[in-house]
């Protein structure tokens, strides 16, 4: 009996060769080694990031709470705890995030060649892009779980929907972690890298963190909104205080293009730098 094999198309051979060498899918491998290597040596580090919102929350929350009284959110007025606490879950979120996909990428390309080592595999870029926003995806959720203990402690998720706060801030963390990473395969040095603290810096102080965005000028306001941390701050705020409105869809749609740009730059670049 003769068996006839149907002849492979040219372009479809190519179509095959070009997800194999983009995707394996063994992000898992890249998670796995992540773990291992932060059990080892940056556990310290890692801790350490989840106190400081909570110190946020105590000095201005609290102490400033004192003589600010109640906050106008969503056309309800609360404490001003209640105000910045959800603020710092997402401030929460975007630290952990960023810390492990700007400064641990960066060294992991430029002076540990970890990348290059795992593209000689069978690792594609999208697998490292995928392992390692996890990896700070994992760090963002778990800074923001427990700094929702907190809150819960201290009596400031006011609504049934806070719950919902939780996959808020792994979207966030998300979104942080992918954006960061695509931002930080273009870094060469150092002082290149000043300017993501830089950035983030304003950020976080300008988001309406810890003021109203009503009591800023108008064309500050539109700046504001465009901040990826303002969204982030308003989806939260309105998940734990129950002033839940349409808008919120706009803030999760800002969010899931800001992970689609940064996977495909990500992806992109990584190939560009080991595999072209």
């Amino acid at each position: 009996m003769t068996v006839t094999l149907a002849p492979v198309r040219p372009e479809a051979a190519r179509r095959s060769r070009f997800a194999g060498s983009l995707y394996a899918g063994n992000a898992r491998s890249v998670v796995g080694r992540g773990l291992l290597a932060t059990k080892s040596t940056n556990w310290a580090v890692v801790v350490s990031g989840f106190f400081e919102p909570v110190f946020y929350l105590l000095s201005m929350g609290i102490g400033l709470g004192v003589l600010v009284g109640t906050v106008s959110t969503g056309g309800q007025q609360v404490s001003y705890p209640a105000f910045i606490a959800p603020a710092l879950l997402a401030v929460s979120a975007m630290n952990g995030a960023i810390y492990d996909s700007t400064w641990n990428v960066f060294f992991k390309m430029q002076y540990a060649k970890t990348y290059e080592g795992m593209l000689t595999t069978s690792l594609g870029p999208l697998d490292v892009a995928f392992g390692e926003i996890s990896l700070a995806l994992l760090r963002g959720a778990v800074y923001a779980a427990g700094f929702m203990v907190v809150m819960q402690l201290f009596g400031l998720n006011l609504a049934w929907t806070a719950i919902l706060a939780l996959p808020a801030v792994l979207l966030i963390a998300f979104g942080f972690a992918s954006l960061g990473m695509a931002i930080t395969s273009y870094m060469k040095t150092f002082q290149q890298m000043d300017w993501i603290a830089f950035i983030l810096l304003p950020m976080f102080l300008f988001s309406a963190t810890f003021y109203p965005l009503s009591v800023y000028p108008e064309p500050i306001q539109w700046v504001i909104q465009a901040l990826p941390l303002w969204h982030g701050v308003e989806l939260v705020r309105g998940l734990t205080t129950g002033a839940l409105s349409i808008a919120m869809l706009w803030h999760v749609l800002y969010y899931l293009v800001m992970i689609a740009v940064g996977l495909v730059f990500t992806t992109n670049r990584l190939r560009a730098l080991f595999l072209d």
